[in-house]
Parts: C-alpha cells; structure tokens; sequence
C-alpha cells in the first residue's frame, strides 16, 4: 500500500489474524513478536487488492508466521494503534481481528527465522500483548462463534 500523498493523521484500516488451535485443555491462541521492537503482536497488515478483509488477514499469518487453516468472515472485534513509521511519524490504525483455526504451521514462509512464536492460553496471551482493545479480544475469544 503506499501511503505517499495521504495526511498522516488520517487512520488507516489494517486486517489481523487470531491464530488459534483447539486443545484438550483449551484454546491456544498463536502471538508472535513484531519485526522491529520485539513486541507481542497477532498476524496483520494491510489491505491486499483482490482479497476480502478476512482473506487478507489469513495471508498475514501465513506469510508472517507459517499458519495456515480456516479464517473466519466474521470479524471478532476491532483494536487500534499507532503504526510507526521510517521517518520517525506514525499513522493511526484501525484493526479488523478475523479468528484463524490453525491446522498447520508449515517451516518455510515468508518472515521464516525473523520473529518468535509462541502457542499460549488466551489469558496468558493477552497479558503479553500491549494494546488494551486487543487484549480484550484475545482474553474473552470464544471460538464456538467461529469458522
């Protein structure tokens, strides 16, 4: 997407992936560290021509995580944030979360080798992720209302 010639306080609409996997002991779902700061993120990025919403985010989390199964077109809530930019500027963004069943992390994608994966409960998943939108997301995720 470019973004040259667009004011930079204007938002922007990104779409996300909540990988998750169904356990014995419960949902798991999938966070993983962003590319520059380390911190806890899902799966997200923006919108890609030729792709609903929900498309979108699960080619996200295949190409910055290698997970791959069943995206939900029900999106599961929205959380914003600043994205930060080269230039040192940020742009507000918008978040779609679209609940991605996991049936397989496959080795070889994209961002391979370049972030950290990890499987954790939703409480537990929520507390490591900064933003307070999302971690409600994550925290009360019922993925009976899903795929």
């Amino acid at each position: 997407m470019r973004l040259e010639g667009i004011p930079k306080r204007e938002s922007r609409s990104q779409f996300a992936a909540l990988p998750f996997r169904r356990r014995k002991s419960g949902t798991e779902v999938l966070i993983l560290t962003s590319l520059d700061t380390g911190r806890w993120i899902i799966p997200k990025g923006w919108p890609m021509h030729d792709l609903t919403p929900a498309a979108a985010a699960a080619r996200e989390a295949w190409e910055e995580a290698g997970a791959v199964g069943v995206v939900s077109e029900h999106c599961a809530g929205f959380y914003s944030y600043k994205k930060a930019m080269p230039d040192g500027s940020s742009i507000p963004c918008i978040v779609a979360v679209f609940p991605l069943e996991v049936r397989k992390l496959e080795s070889e994608f994209p961002e391979a080798g370049q972030r950290k994966l990890k499987w954790m409960a939703p409480r537990k998943a929520a507390a490591r992720v900064k933003e307070p939108d999302l971690q409600k997301i994550i925290r009360n995720f019922d993925p009976r209302l899903y795929v």
